[in-house]
């Protein structure tokens, strides 16, 4: 059995907390607090569990001393006799002790027993083994985003444990490559994307199908890709199959694409071998997103890329011929491509377009010959010629009409005169129709209002500027739905898609809310700043902290003084004040300058003669 205070055990105590230190790689310190405590958990059940007992082992000499501790207080407030000792009896002990100061006794050397030394062992070992873990945790939680090495130690359920030396990692069925098969001892390379803190230690999560893991191949076989001088801008991956990447070059001299794929393909052939034959297509990264659209749908060839930068979407339009390809097998080339540029892809084929293009044709002839009662000729010239509703051709410049080969300006007018007669028609229909829907006046006098938007309004049953300050922008504009199938439909909202963007959406029912009281002025006046600020900055293409100062309106002012003396001017001149000088503040003299004057124009005239 162990005794507490026997010199003999203490170089055995030592080497003990060495050995264990050294064997799970934690600090000393932390084994010698361990069994600081388990001597203190040993003591209580001895002497009592209510007592406060403290035990200490000198990390030089291993010396391991025993006490117990009792806290001077007044004597009216003792409250637990067990670990409290009043102010007098203290002082019949130390008259020198205060109130606060703490008295230590020291115990006798004791037998542990078989209960007390497996509690011992059970407290040492749970405190190493949360030390190791949150060694564990900052060693690897420092190394995400890096490329681990390490041999495989089982396989469960398609799950792979990875020995990492000292923690093990976990490839988890969805983070493998399919068809890639591991036995224990196998090397494996993976990347760490992961580290978080469990019940039962840090789970440390590694993937060989990340995208990222192929970045740092790259990085790693291509020298100019880990010097930074060839980018690898996005990277998109279907693992075990194929894989895109899109690439970047900041030396104009260096072709990205002929440096990753390397000598005879000896660089990419490297990074195809670690990924178990997974094609790789390098394509040359643009920042005109239609270029770069174009290059990832490669090797399809594309006729027509159609942008709609707010919804993030794209239509492109292939051959006939080439919609296979630009689909890919299963998809995959159109949803590697859509994952590398970020735009979701709509791929259409020309005779698909031209049906649509045609369609879309015909009712606006249609349209036309009703509003404007023309015959089919005119309307389809006129619909030919892009104009697509009757409000621009009642409202276009004359001058745009006199182009039209065979239009005259009696022509011109007449035309403009029936458009805008079926407008007022129109307009006194939607009219009837709001107020029929019981639509308030109020609501029309809200900015951005319209009577064919109050109508719509109406038939949704927003009828006063309470309902309309009650509505988000997307139910005004709109939004995107998960379908049965799981991808995302689109839904109409109060106005079919495109009658409204969803900033000005957004702007108008902040509107509604300052009309209503809900809000106050100035949060109308942020929104609005704000929007401003964003329009300009896409259009500058300033950094964040550029766009901070134009939001706060102080981008530009940097001139201090000579902004002030500026607007002091315009001041000035605005009030219609006489801003005086003193000539003695000149640094030139005003004869002097009178006399050139006088020189340079006699100069001048006799020039002329």
């Amino acid at each position: 059995m162990s005794t507490i205070g026997v010199s003999a055990n203490r170089l055995e105590i030592l080497q003990i907390a060495k050995s264990v230190a050294e064997e799970k790689a934690i600090d000393r310190k932390i084994v010698i607090d361990a069994m600081q405590e388990a001597i203190e958990k040993a003591a209580k059940s001895r002497y009592g569990q209510e007592l406060d007992i403290r035990a200490e082992i000198d990390a030089d000499t291993g010396e391991q001393s025993l006490w117990r501790v009792q806290t001077v207080v007044e004597d009216a407030d003792i409250e637990d006799e067990s670990a409290e000792i009043t102010i007098s009896d203290a002082n019949r002990i130390d008259p020198e002790l205060q109130v606060g100061d703490e008295i230590r006794e020291e115990l006798p050397p004791f037998d542990f027993g078989r209960v007390a030394a497996q509690t011992a062992k059970q407290v040492i070992m749970q405190k190493v083994r949360d030390a190791e873990r949150e060694r564990q945790y900052v060693e690897y939680k420092d190394r995400e985003g890096e490329i681990i090495n390490g041999i495989v130690k089982r396989v469960e359920y398609g799950h792979v444990i990875v020995d990492l030396g000292r923690a093990e990692g976990i490839i988890r069925r969805n983070d493998g490559i399919p068809r890639e098969n591991f036995q224990p001892n196998d090397r494996v390379r993976a990347y760490l994307y992961k580290v978080s803190r469990e019940v039962k230690g840090p789970q440390i999560f590694l993937s060989r199908g990340h995208p990222d893991f192929m970045v740092k191949l790259f990085a790693q076989e291509v020298p100019e890709v880990y010097e930074g001088v060839i980018e690898i801008k996005s990277c998109a991956r279907d693992p075990g199959s194929r894989a895109k990447i899109g690439v970047l070059s900041n030396d104009s001299s260096i072709d990205p694409v002929g440096a990753c794929v390397g000598m005879r393909g000896a660089r990419v052939q490297a990074v195809v071998s670690e990924l178990s034959g997974e094609k790789i297509d390098i394509i040359p990264w643009s920042p005109d997103e239609a270029t770069f659209i174009v290059n990832a749908l490669q090797p399809a060839e594309v006729s027509k890329v159609v942008l709609d930068e707010e919804e993030q979407r794209v239509e492109v339009v292939v051959a006939d011929d080439q919609f296979p390809l630009a689909i890919g097998r299963r998809g995959q080339n159109v949803r590697l491509a859509s994952q590398l540029t970020g735009w979701q892809i709509d791929l259409v084929t020309e005779t698909a377009d031209s049906e649509r293009y045609q369609k879309e044709f015909q009712e606006r002839t249609d349209l036309f010959m009703q509003a404007l009662d023309a015959d089919e000729t005119l309307a389809q010239l006129l619909a030919s010629e892009g104009f697509e509703t009757v409000e621009e051709i009642a409202y276009v410049a004359p001058e745009d009409f006199m182009q039209i080969e065979g239009f005259d300006e009696d022509v011109a007018s007449e035309i403009q005169e029936r458009a805008r007669e079926y407008l007022d028609n129109l307009a006194a229909e939607q009219e009837a129709r709001r107020k029929e829907l019981g639509v308030e006046d109020a609501v029309m006098d809200l900015p951005g209002m319209t009577t064919h938007f109050a109508v719509k309004l109406g038939e949704d049953g927003i009828r006063t500027v309470d309902d309309v300050a009650g509505l988000v922008p997307d139910e005004i504009t709109g939004s995107r739905e998960p379908g049965p199938d799981g991808k995302p439909v689109w839904v109409d909202g109060i106005l079919k898609k495109g009658e409204m963007r969803k900033d000005d959406a957004q702007l108008f029912v902040m509107r509604a809310r300052v009309a209503a009281g809900w809000v106050e002025p100035e949060a109308l006046q942020e929104l609005e700043a704000q929007m401003a600020a964003d329009q300009i900055s896409e259009e500058m293409d300033l950094t964040e902290e550029e766009k901070t100062l134009l939001a706060l309106g102080e981008l530009g002012n940097d001139n201090g003084g000579e902004a002030d003396e500026s607007a002091a001017s315009d001041e000035a001149s605005d009030t219609g004040e006489t801003v005086e000088f003193d000539e003695s503040e000149l640094d030139f003299d005003l004869d002097e300058l009178e006399k050139a004057l006088a020189e340079e124009e006699s100069g001048d005239s006799e020039d002329k003669s």
